[in-house]
């Protein structure tokens, strides 16, 4: 491939990393417009990032058992235009079939959250395919597009919905289409490199056998409940729990936790090392985050702590995804799709786990007389109970990650290296 070749190329896989910011992030900064235009519940708009992600959950563990069967090249070329066709029934439907609103929304939902799962599953391996002299820079930089793409997507919709209202949201959402478009555009004219694949099932399973791939499993899962919880419930927890106007928590809490992901993950494709020790860190930092959001008694001291959650939780994604790669290098797009499973089983399930506590805290009149000891409304007091239970899951990760970061230090150890 010529210089220009990877380069189209490359912009093709940024624009589907950002295409993947657009699909999750546009449901949660439109949670509150939902609620006030349709009286969409909090487990409903939790429902829609369960879909999101159980789509691409779904896809994930299609491509980790049956990859083989797919001609790669076609379906990484036709992602963007299944995206494309997400967002206009996401925002189409509701448009012409107003009381059907809801159901638009998870039907668009469900087809752009297919193209992300393809994306996910696909896009890494393409990059780690390109010739480059440091392919883990390379990881990191189209992972920190994406990081990037949640800033962007995060401050134009907040400005957008800020001018236009939030009765003009459709034309947010199609706005967000011409993402896919251009990458259609890009990857029609893009020549991709060989990817392996397990040439059949057996081989999958054979990987599976190993517990070192289930233990990065589980690190990846936590890692993408930790980083996605924060990322998605934000804008909603900010205006309801702490008060803060939605244009300020979305541009200095939502948007800086774009910021602050994508400066995590490009200081360390620029500067890092020691991935294991980052991991276990970023875990250790990202719970106390969840704990100073919840607990906090002043709003901007939680809306640093939402913000810093992204930097926190930089790496626990796509450093899990690298100790995966580099330990099982045979396992080529399998190993790439169970990683993507494990992060979106994490991203789908414990978002709609702070919607579904949020509602419970909400009804039940027992938990009345707390919320007014607080001096917090019922909504409040669920939110902020919903964002503590956030937390357990980067608690459980720095013992998880811990796991790793011993297990990378004895592989690198002179004794080891000597038997080698």
């Amino acid at each position: 491939m010529t210089p220009a070749k990877i380069r189209r190329l490359k912009l093709a896989c940024y624009s589907a990393s950002l295409t993947m910011s657009a699909a999750a992030n546009l449901s949660p900064v439109l949670f509150l417009t939902f609620r006030s235009l349709y009286g969409i519940s909090y487990s409903q708009l939790g429902l829609l990032v369960l879909l999101n992600f159980a789509t691409q959950l779904a896809v994930d563990l299609i491509f980790s058992f049956f990859s083989h069967r797919f001609d790669i090249v076609k379906t990484v070329k036709a992602i963007p235009v299944i995206a494309v066709f997400g967002f206009l029934v996401y925002a189409l439907v509701p448009f012409f079939w107003a009381e059907q609103v809801y159901l638009g929304l998870v039907v668009g939902t469900v087809i752009f959250s297919a193209a992300c799962g393809l994306a996910e599953v696909l896009i890494s391996p393409v990059i780690a395919a390109l010739p480059a002299k440091d392919p883990d820079r390379e990881m990191s930089k189209l992972h920190s597009v994406y990081a990037w793409g949640v800033m962007g997507v995060i401050a134009v919709s907040t400005l957008f919905l800020l001018l236009a209202g939030g009765g003009a949201w459709q034309w947010l959402a199609l706005g967000l289409a011409l993402i896919p478009a251009a990458s259609a555009f890009l990857f029609a004219g893009s020549e991709l490199p060989p990817m392996e694949t397990p040439q059949k099932a057996t081989g999958s399973l054979r990987l599976l056998s190993q517990g070192g791939v289930w233990l990065c499993f589980l690190a990846i899962f936590l890692g993408g409940a930790a980083e996605c919880t924060m990322s998605q419930w934000s804008s909603g927890y900010l205006e309801a729990a702490l008060g803060i106007p939605k244009v300020w928590g979305d541009l200095f809490g939502v948007a800086l936790f774009g910021v602050m992901l994508g400066l995590g993950r490009t200081l360390y494709g620029k500067f890092g090392k020691n991935l294991g020790r980052v991991l276990t860190l970023g875990s250790l930092g990202a719970t106390l985050c969840y704990l100073l959001s919840a607990l906090s008694p002043l709003p901007w001291l939680g809306l640093i702590a939402c913000a810093m959650t992204g930097f926190c939780t930089s790496l626990l994604w796509p450093g899990t995804l690298v100790v995966a790669s580099d330990r099982y290098p045979k396992g080529g797009v399998f190993i790439y799709a169970l990683m993507a499973a494990g992060g979106d089983l994490g991203a789908s399930v414990v978002p709609q786990l702070l919607g579904i506590v949020t509602d419970r805290v909400m009804e039940s009149t027992a938990l009345l007389p707390l919320a007014e000891s607080l001096s917090l409304s019922p909504e409040q007091l669920g939110m902020k109970m919903g964002m503590l239970c956030g937390m357990l899951f980067p608690l459980l990760g720095i013992l998880v990650y811990g796991i790793i970061w011993r297990g990378m230090k004895k592989e690198k150890s002179p004794e080891k290296q000597e038997n080698a």
